[in-house]
C-alpha cells in the first residue's frame, strides 16, 4: 500500500460536456492548489462547444471521449490518470485552494479506500445553502457510516472525491453501463466492499444548485433517493446471490 505521509500523486479529473461558461473557472481553482503533485485531466465528453479547447489552453490535460455520459467521461479520465489517487470533481464545482491537500489527508489508514464531502451550493437561498450544508456535515456523515456498518453500502458524491487508484482498477473501475443516477452511489457501494467509504463532515467544493432551481428541492431529493435505493437493492440481491 502506497505511504500517503508523502504527497502522493494525485489526478483531479473533470468531466465536461458543453461546459464552456463554468469549466473555466473550475479549471483555474484546480490549478492554484497548494499540493506538490497532480495533474488536472479534463474529460471533454462529447461536447459540441469549445469545452476541451477552453480548458486545454488554460493548461489542463484533455482527454476526448465521444460517447455521451458521465461514466463513460470517468472511466476515460481514470484510464488516462497517473496519479495514486484519483481524484472527482464536476464542472461546475470550484475547488478552495487547500482543496486537494485536505483530501489526500484523510488517507491515514490503509483501509481507507475512498474519501468523499458535500457541496456548498452558491446560487440557493442563504436558508437551503446552510440547510443542505448541515445535512452533508451532520446527516450524511453519520448514515454512510451506518450503512456501511450495517453492510448496505456507502454513498459518494462525485463530484467532490477521492479514490484510491488501486482499489478502483480492483473493482472493475467505473461501470460505464449506468447512464447517469445512482452512478456515485455504485462506485461508492463497491468500494465498501475491499475497504471504508469516508465521508468527511468538512470536506466541501462550491457548486452550482442549477438542478435545484429547474426541478425542485423535493423533486431532485427524491429522484437521488429513489436512484440510490435501487443501487443499494442490485447489491443485496448480489450479495444474497453469491451466499447462496
Amino acid at each position: 500500500m502506497a505511504d500517503f505521509s508523502k504527497s502522493p500523486r494525485v489526478s483531479v479529473i473533470i468531466p465536461a460536456h458543453n461546459e464552456r461558461g463554468s469549466v473555466e473557472h473550475t479549471v483555474r481553482a484546480v490549478l492554484g492548489q497548494e499540493y506538490p503533485d497532480f495533474e488536472v485531466i479534463v474529460v471533454d465528453n462529447a461536447s459540441t462547444d469549445d469545452t476541451g479547447a477552453v480548458a486545454e489552453r488554460l493548461g489542463a490535460r484533455v482527454v476526448r471521449e465521444p460517447r455521451k455520459g458521465i461514466l463513460f467521461a470517468k472511466e476515460a479520465g481514470r484510464r488516462a490518470a497517473t496519479g495514486e489517487i484519483i481524484a472527482g470533481l464536476d464542472a461546475d464545482c470550484v475547488a478552495s485552494p487547500d482543496w486537494i491537500r485536505k483530501g489526500v489527508s484523510y488517507f491515514t489508514k490503509p483501509d481507507i479506500v475512498a474519501v468523499t464531502g458535500g457541496y456548498i451550493y452558491d446560487d440557493i437561498s442563504p436558508f437551503m445553502r446552510t440547510f443542505i450544508k448541515w445535512g452533508f456535515s451532520i446527516v450524511q456523515t453519520r448514515l454512510n457510516a451506518f450503512m456501511q456498518w450495517r453492510r448496505h453500502g456507502a454513498y459518494m458524491i462525485g463530484g467532490n472525491c477521492f479514490i484510491r487508484a488501486a482499489a478502483l482498477e480492483k473493482i472493475g473501475g467505473f461501470d460505464t453501463s449506468i447512464p447517469f443516477l445512482g452512478e456515485d452511489t455504485d462506485t461508492a457501494t463497491r468500494l465498501s466492499a475491499i475497504g471504508t467509504v469516508s465521508f468527511a463532515k468538512d470536506l466541501f467544493v462550491r457548486s452550482s444548485g442549477r438542478r435545484f432551481l429547474r426541478d425542485g428541492y423535493i423533486k431532485t431529493y427524491l429522484t437521488y433517493l429513489k436512484s440510490d435505493a435501487a443501487v443499494f437493492k442490485r447489491a443485496r440481491q448480489a450479495r444474497q446471490k453469491g451466499s447462496s
